[in-house]
């Protein structure tokens, strides 16, 4: 039986991010405690999780279709636990849940990171 106080948890904002078409926006997402995400698998999607928008494994990236060029992790912060994603030029549709996932052998969270577009 695993115990769950000795796991990380997912932190994420409660409230949506907001933004406007054409901008840059940052989804936070990080570990607490604060422990090194870089062994672990992280997978940001929206509906499906084999549809990811970025997939960073066994430092690795790779960038989902039609957001190549436009999403990225902070490697450096990595260390520190956080892997929030930054997308890049906004577009309406890119409003919505994202799912911050992020595993390491048995465990895994996979918390939700609402972003409202609004037209510039």
């Amino acid at each position: 039986l695993r115990s769950k106080n000795l796991n990380p948890k997912l932190v994420v904002p409660s409230d949506p991010v907001v933004t406007s078409t054409g901008h840059d926006v940052l989804l936070p997402c990080h570990l607490s405690p604060e422990k090194s995400a870089v062994p672990m698998e992280i997978r940001w999607f929206r509906d499906k999780y084999l549809e990811f928008v970025f997939l960073y494994q066994a430092g690795k990236e790779e960038r989902g279709k039609g957001y190549e060029g436009r999403v990225s992790l902070f490697p450096q912060e990595l260390l520190r636990g956080n892997v929030s994603l930054l997308l890049r030029d906004v577009k309406l549709n890119d409003g919505g849940e994202y799912k911050c996932h992020v595993s390491f052998s048995s465990w895994y969270e996979e918390p939700i990171v609402r972003l409202t577009v609004r037209r510039k």
